[in-house]
C-alpha cells in the first residue's frame, strides 16, 4: 500500500471510532471533570502519553491537573475525579489506582474499549472506545490495518481533545485564553 491510501484507511478507522462514543457519555465524561476540584490522570504505555496531553490541557485551562506518579502529584481526596485511560481496563497498576481512588470517595472515569472490566466495574463513567487491542476482549470483532492498540490510543487521545473543546465551550474559554498559561522555560 502507499502513503495515501493507508492514510485514508487510518482516517476511516478513526472517523468509525470517533463516531461510536455516546454523546450523552461524553457529556458526562465532560461533566465529571469539569465538576472535580482535582484531576488526575492515569495510564500505562502509550495510553499514558495520551493522558499525559489531556493533563496538560487541563492546566492551560487552569484546572489543578496532574499525572499520576510523577513526584509532584498530591494525594487524591472526595473532591477529586481519577481519569483512566485502559484500553483493556484491567492493566494491574491501573486498578490499584482505581481502588485507592474508590477508597477515598473520588470519582472514576474510564477510557476504555472493554466496558465490563475491572476499572469499569469502579467507574463513574465509562467511555467506550470500539476499537481493536490484543488485550481486548473485542479482538477480532473490529478490523484494523494498525499494529497492536494503535487506532484505540489515537482515538482516546482524539477524545479528549474534543472533550476540551467542550469543556472550554462550557467554561467560556477558547484558544487565547488557554496560551496564557502556556510553558514559558522551554
Amino acid at each position: 500500500m502507499n502513503y495515501r491510501t493507508i492514510a485514508e484507511t487510518i482516517v476511516s478507522e478513526l472517523n468509525h471510532t470517533l463516531l461510536s462514543v455516546s454523546d450523552q457519555k461524553a457529556r458526562e465524561f465532560v461533566d465529571l471533570v469539569d465538576a472535580a476540584d482535582e484531576i488526575f490522570c492515569a495510564g500505562a504505555g502509550r495510553s499514558g502519553f495520551q493522558i499525559r496531553g489531556f493533563a496538560m490541557r487541563l492546566m492551560h485551562m487552569g484546572k489543578k491537573s496532574y499525572v499520576v506518579g510523577e513526584t509532584c502529584t498530591p494525594n487524591i481526596t472526595e473532591n477529586g475525579v481519577l481519569v483512566i485511560c485502559s484500553g483493556s481496563g484491567s492493566t494491574k497498576s491501573l486498578v490499584n489506582h482505581a481502588g485507592k481512588a474508590k477508597s477515598v470517595g473520588a470519582k472514576i472515569a474510564l477510557i476504555t474499549i472493554d466496558p465490563d472490566s475491572p476499572i469499569a466495574q469502579m467507574a463513574d463513567v465509562v467511555v467506550e472506545i470500539s476499537a481493536p487491542s490484543p488485550k481486548s476482549a473485542k479482538e477480532g470483532d473490529i478490523q484494523s490495518i494498525q499494529p497492536m492498540g494503535s487506532l484505540f490510543e489515537q482515538s482516546e487521545g482524539l477524545f479528549m481533545d474534543a472533550s476540551i473543546l467542550m469543556l472550554m465551550e462550557k467554561n467560556h474559554m477558547d484558544s487565547d485564553t488557554m496560551f496564557g498559561r502556556h510553558a514559558n522555560m522551554e
